[in-house]
């Protein structure tokens, strides 16, 4: 029988109390790795509310990262360098999954860390933490691709990610797998945040749905000269058939007057696009409309 891997989560929102939730209900050994000051009131059982089940699970919470198998790091990308100094000791993680928005992080993950123990990888869900250990997934996928340069570690944890409802593949090229979902979140992030809508609503408002429509042809024609395999029309057309309900990350951030993950989600598409001579002309009409609303909203909390 093949051991469980031990897992360590840096970030227990969405995203990492959802990974940490459906390990820990597959029996591996996961600890939530929590703010100093959080500690003493976080509960010792993670509850997931999800299409994939209701349950609790107990975890381990500790204020750095313990010796571990695997360190998922689900942070926002602007928490990243400050969360990193709960990674005490690098040397007692034998793998880093990030799974933040973006490319840039990457790099500066394996300068610090070394490229052979960082994996690349994405996931594509809606799921929120409204409590300290209490996560909601919204919505009834939750997408992970990860490189196949974790395929021999992660196989059986992907499997049983698998088992529990998660689509999961191995890509091969890692400017394909990174660049696939900045072409579908980019837009998707910039024009419900800028138009303060649901996807549902920004699809069948005509002039919304051309500027969504652009800013994924403009995505894919960056992603394409950086050497990534995307294609425009078949982003469109899934994101016509994602539930109509769907808001985005950046749209509750900016709700919530926190810093918008601007630079990590729509920053490589604009210097992508100085680099290679290419106009994205929507994409910057976009990010300019999200700034505003954030300034505006960053007032009115004030």
């Amino acid at each position: 029988m093949t051991a469980l891997l031990r897992h360590a989560i840096l970030g227990a929102g969405g995203v990492g109390g959802l990974i940490g939730a459906c390990l820990a209900r597959s029996g591996a050994p996961v600890t939530l790795v929590v703010r100093p000051e959080a500690l003493a009131g976080y509960p010792e059982q993670l509850r997931l509310e999800s299409p994939f089940g209701n349950f609790s699970v107990p975890v381990s919470r500790a204020t750095e990262v313990p010796a571990a198998d695997v360190l998922w790091i689900a942070v926002k990308a602007t928490q990243l360098e400050s969360a990193l100094t709960a990674l005490k000791n690098p040397h007692s993680v034998n793998a880093i999954v990030p799974l933040l928005n973006g490319i840039d992080h990457l790099s500066l993950l394996r300068s610090k860390y070394g490229a052979d123990r960082v994996i690349s990888a994405t996931i594509a869900v809606e799921s929120e933490r409204v409590a300290p250990g209490q996560i909601v997934h919204r919505t009834p996928f939750a997408r992970l691709n990860v490189s196949s340069a974790g395929r021999d570690l992660l196989g059986t944890t992907i499997e049983h990610l698998q088992q529990m409802g998660f689509e999961c593949r191995f890509v091969d090229d890692e400017p394909t797998l990174m660049w696939s979902k900045i072409v579908f979140l980019a837009p998707f992030a910039l024009t419900t945040t800028a138009a303060d809508r649901t996807t549902g609503a920004v699809i069948t408002d005509p002039a919304w749905r051309q500027q969504l429509e652009s800013c994924v042809r403009e995505a894919a024609a960056v992603a394409i000269a950086e050497g990534a395999k995307v294609d425009a029309e078949s982003v469109i057309a899934f994101m016509i058939k994602m539930p109509a309900n769907m808001r985005s990350s950046m749209q509750k951030d900016v709700e919530q007057g926190k810093t918008p993950e601007l630079d990590a989600i729509a920053g490589p598409i604009v210097r992508g696009a100085r680099r290679h001579g290419i106009e994205v002309p929507i994409t910057m009409k976009l990010v300019a409309a999200v700034e505003q609303r954030a300034s505006r909203t960053e007032r009115l909390l004030a």
